[in-house]
């Protein structure tokens, strides 16, 4: 890695962490100067607009999530549960780490038509991906005719992470997961399927409890 591409992934760390708890994207590339004590001149030739800033953050989440879905792939030999413990697992990292809900402001047409070139052909190439690994897991579990099951999950979790977020959900509520995961099980169309249990996902948050300590 170049230490073009370090500095610029320590730049959306900065980044991330500037926007912890917001409800907006109200970073500015200006505001990265005091926080990470990068010239102006220099982090203005990272992002060439607050377009770039935006999509370069969006880029940095999409990859952790796909980092995430990797494991979970080696984890959960059920593409169900496969789907349902991934996307619990970023709604409770949103809401652990108390991370900006970049679906707020991303995918948005207009923004990535503002984006340069090189942040924008990284987003769509992450997205994809990413589309791809979500498509593909529901095929597994069983495709439901009538409905495009993809879209209609795509934007219940958009809609999900962020009233969770603004709800100011606990990321330790098991009974909020239950009822995320029924969400996704009724779009899915496979209301047959045994969902995991409350009883499960107390098991599954003191997991992570006990993995922290």
């Amino acid at each position: 890695m170049s230490s073009w591409e370090k500095r610029g992934n320590y730049l959306i760390e900065v980044s991330q962490r500037c926007l912890k708890g917001h409800k907006t994207f109200d970073l500015c590339r200006s505001h990265l100067v005091q926080a990470s004590q990068i010239s102006k001149g220099t982090i203005y030739n990272h992002f060439t607009s607050e377009a770039d800033l935006i999509v370069a953050v969006a880029c940095a989440d999409y990859r952790r999530w796909l980092t995430q879905a990797e494991l979970d792939t080696q984890q959960y030999k059920d593409p169900y549960l496969r789907y349902i413990f991934h996307h619990c697992q970023r709604l409770y990292h949103i809401l652990l780490e108390q991370s900006f809900v970049i679906a707020r402001v991303i995918p948005n047409e207009s923004i990535l038509i503002q984006a340069g070139d090189y942040y924008r052909d990284r987003f769509d190439r992450v997205l994809k991906q990413y589309q791809q690994w979500n498509a593909q897991t529901l095929t597994e579990i069983g495709v439901v005719d009538g409905f495009n099951r993809n879209e209609l999950l795509c934007d219940y979790l958009r809609g999900a992470m962020i009233n969770s977020d603004d709800a100011q959900k606990h990321y330790n509520d098991a009974e909020m997961y239950y009822q995320f995961s029924y969400a996704m099980t009724q779009l899915m169309g496979h209301s047959h399927k045994r969902m995991p249990t409350i009883k499960v996902f107390v098991q599954w948050l003191a997991d992570k409890q006990e993995s922290k300590g």
